[in-house]
């Protein structure tokens, strides 16, 4: 497969939703190989005219490009915010063994 079928994406929850519970979905539905839940953090962020601050911890997805829609719909479904943080970062390389189980597990 090329590199840039291999992809990371990035969300955030408030530190309040059970980011377990939505990694654990997105892994038994197969839309992501792995998620890394990061410990809380402090966002600062513009929002309908005005800055807010939040506790939020980082959702570290990896997936293939084959599953990004479902995953960001998937997201959208779980997510509590109005519009929720989904970016995309394409895997310029990586270890063929590792890639090989991140296709598998997404099958």
């Amino acid at each position: 497969m090329p590199f840039d079928h291999y992809v990371v994406v990035l969300t955030t929850l408030p530190a309040d939703v059970d980011a377990e519970k939505m990694a654990t979905e997105l892994v038994d539905a197969r839309l992501a190989a792995c998620v890394n839940i990061l410990p809380v953090m402090r966002s600062v962020y513009r929002w309908k005219d005005r800055v807010d601050h939040e506790d939020e911890r980082q959702l570290i997805i990896k997936t293939t490009q084959e599953r990004l829609r479902e995953l960001e719909a998937r997201v959208r479904k779980l997510h509590p915010a109005e519009v929720p943080e989904f970016v995309v970062i394409p895997i310029s390389s990586g270890s063929a063994d590792y890639l090989s189980w991140l296709s598998d597990s997404t099958k």
